[in-house]
């Protein structure tokens, strides 16, 4: 059930363990589930409860230890020996008395690693602060420092494996903003239309399937597309409205974003400009990017787009993303925006999401893109436009692109 050649699994342990190494770390607690799949393979949904990949830089493979329910599934989706799963009981389970990380630290105790220098994921979703607590205490012999991005830098120059991935899931993207455009329109629901977007998510093409994204898909409609990460209601769509929708397809946990923003019958003169300036700032950056340029540069492309029609965008323009679970597909690494110096290197892969919110409107498209050899290639290939629905409901679904 291997979904990458083991030989690419100790590639990217042999590159962890160089990281480890210039950062004077002996042992490393992964408990992000990406970071975790990256390097072992694990792929489940039993992130709710306490888990995590030990990797010990001499020891040749990575220790998985997590619940004892979820054991069999480490083996089978993992490349490690089996001696090299381990689980703790179910009494360890969201319970007042124990905590799994009494069990971790136990363990490494016993295999002779609790006096080391450790590096744990301090700023992840699944590493709470009890967890660390607990370790300081059990582990009073280790000394501990801050390996939150480690793996996650590893991560950000993907192999032509995973790029391949990406590719498919930008292809489940496409018909899955086709289906969001079909279903908006006037007298059908927020949530049809989002039920019409998980079914191609999830149903993906007939050549590969589809798997569940990171983020739900955003359906901002009305005046709320001044905010961008509402998702969906029960309320009617309206002609005259814009909804904004933001999706992702995914495959084997590897997402491409998809943007773009729907005008339910003609658009307001206001709607289609922002769309056209939003059009030519996207072009002038995915212009500037190849190789060798800081991603601040591509941040300075948009500013030099755009200030001439008066617009000042205050979020990023974007970030490196990949391979991730809930609660968002984004690396946490390098983000499209002023100050970073982050070098662009064939085979890094971002969502470029230039989206504008105004006081009582906004607009998204947005762009998922690899950096090739001598410039960028999309992972997805959908009009880089504003949409026009007809208000109306009409048996073949059709709708129009502004030129």
């Amino acid at each position: 059930m291997l979904t990458f050649d083991i030989l690419e699994y100790q590639e990217r342990l042999k590159n962890t363990k160089e990281r480890m190494a210039r950062e004077g770390i002996e042992v490393l607690l992964i408990t992000d589930p990406a970071n975790m799949n990256y390097l072992s393979g694990y792929d489940a949904w039993s992130f709710y409860v306490h888990q995590m990949l030990v990797v010990i830089i001499d020891e040749p493979q990575p220790i998985w230890i997590g619940r004892l329910m979820d054991a069999n599934g480490a083996k089978a989706t993992t490349w490690m020996y089996d001696e090299n799963i381990m689980s703790y009981p179910d009494y360890y389970v969201h319970s007042e008395k124990y905590h799994p990380m009494e069990f971790i630290a136990e363990i490494l105790n016993e295999i002779g690693h609790g006096n080391r220098h450790i590096g744990v994921e301090m700023d992840q979703y699944y590493f709470s602060a009890k967890a660390y607590m607990t370790l300081l205490r059990k582990l009073p012999n280790a000394t501990f420092k801050d390996a939150t991005s480690l793996v996650n830098w590893v991560r950000i120059i993907k192999s032509d494996q995973e790029i391949e991935f990406m590719r498919r899931a930008g292809k489940i993207a496409e018909q899955s903003m086709d289906a969001a455009v079909a279903a908006i329109h006037t007298g059908s629901r927020e949530n049809d239309a989002a039920a019409a977007i998980y079914y191609e998510l999830i149903k993906g093409t007939d050549e590969f399937g589809g798997d569940y994204p990171s983020i739900v898909p955003m359906l901002p409609t009305g005046e709320n597309t001044s905010t961008p990460h509402l998702t969906w209601s029960e309320n009617y769509f309206e002609e005259g409205n814009a909804v904004i929708i933001e999706l992702a397809g995914c495959y084997k946990r590897y997402h491409a974003p998809l943007a773009r923003t729907v005008s339910i019958g003609p658009p307001p003169e206001r709607l289609e400009r922002l769309g056209h300036i939003v059009r030519e700032g996207i072009e002038n950056v995915l212009d500037r990017a190849k190789p060798g340029i800081y991603l601040e540069e591509l941040e300075e492309a948009w500013r030099e787009s755009t200030r001439k029609y008066g617009i000042e965008k205050e979020s990023r323009l974007g970030y490196s993303m990949g391979l991730n679970y809930p609660p968002d597909w984004g690396e946490h690494t390098a983000s499209i925006r002023k100050g970073d110096k982050t070098e662009l290197k064939p085979n890094m892969t971002f969502h470029f999401i230039p989206g504008l919110w105004f006081e009582n409107d906004g607009i998204e498209m947005s762009e998922s893109f690899v950096i090739t050899e001598d410039g960028v290639d999309m992972l997805t290939n959908y009009p880089r436009e504003l949409i026009v629905n007809s208000p109306f409901h009409f048996p073949d679904n059709s709708s129009g692109i502004i030129s």
